[in-house]
């Protein structure tokens, strides 16, 4: 779907909107348009993608950010979601007020999950769902040399269950995955000694 079609799409919405009489705002609208606009910027203009976006937010900012993502995870709602509404509802954000005033639509929407791995050492801030798809490391069950001479090779595949086990005092994720021929696999404290062995998609 190319960004003329959203907006049309857009525009259609709003008035089904209008005739279910839940009219949307001025503001709403044009908080949705701009989004529009700018992911026509961004089809034409891909250089700021590469990089990421979380590496432009000051110490501060990134350590409010990652506490706020990952209170949202741990509460099974959808971050960049609870933002979004905040923003269509004129609602203060709280801690990271500072994204819509300093950021705005254009830093969220180049925010994607794999962006988070070069943060992983914060306590995993996104948590995984049933049905997340994830690339993982052949360094699960096989050998790999410490040296670099030996690449990891990566396979895509989607969770299909996550459980926290307890063990007396310790508690620790097991995550089952499921590749794209069918194998299923289990994967053993996924957060806490297996986390370089999986990764969010690279795109």
């Amino acid at each position: 779907m190319n960004p003329d079609e959203i907006e049309a799409a857009l525009q259609t919405a709003f008035s089904r909107c209008d005739a279910a009489r839940c009219p949307l705002t001025d503001i709403q609208k044009q908080i949705l348009l701009q989004l529009v606009e700018q992911i026509q910027r961004d089809s034409t203009s891909r250089v700021s993608d590469a990089a990421n976006p979380l590496d432009e937010l000051t110490s501060e900012e990134l350590e409010a950010f990652l506490q706020f993502v990952k209170a949202e995870e741990k509460q099974n709602r959808t971050w960049k979601v609870q933002l979004l509404n905040d923003w269509l509802l004129g609602q203060d954000s709280g801690k990271v007020q500072f994204i819509r005033d300093r950021y705005g639509l254009q830093w969220l929407n180049r925010v994607e999950s794999y962006h988070f791995d070069k943060y992983s050492y914060f306590e995993e801030a996104l948590q995984l769902r049933i049905g997340d798809r994830i690339e993982v490391s052949n360094a699960l069950w096989e050998w790999i040399p410490e040296d670099d001479s030996y690449e990891r090779e990566w396979f895509p595949c989607m969770v299909i269950k996550v459980d926290e086990i307890s063990d007396g005092d310790e508690v620790f994720t097991s995550c089952l995955i499921r590749f794209f021929n069918g194998t299923e696999y289990e994967i053993q404290g996924i957060y806490e000694w297996n986390r370089y062995n999986w990764r969010w998609p690279q795109k």
